[in-house]
């Protein structure tokens, strides 16, 4: 589980095995959990679901983080998934 950065409460991270779809992060409060809300980065961040609940105001944060942070979690993704 490559983490990709800590927001606030949340941690932003990869599953380990998620290398053959495309590129997206998950993000929840605390400890990765397999419920963790995932975002798919491309072409700009969206939301694929919210299971873990993040409320609307925080995930609009996180998003705005992952839009203006594209190119560094881009480059995670491959230096982990290479």
């Amino acid at each position: 589980m490559p983490k990709v950065c800590r927001f606030g409460k949340y941690i932003i991270f990869f599953w380990s095995d998620d290398g053959t779809e495309p590129i997206h992060v998950h993000a929840c409060e605390g400890k990765p959990h397999k419920d963790a809300t995932k975002i798919w980065l491309l072409p700009f961040p969206h939301l694929a679901h919210n299971k873990s609940k993040i409320p609307d105001t925080d995930l609009n944060r996180i998003m705005q983080w992952l839009a203006a942070n594209q190119d560094l979690v881009k480059k995670k993704w491959e230096a982990h998934f290479a």
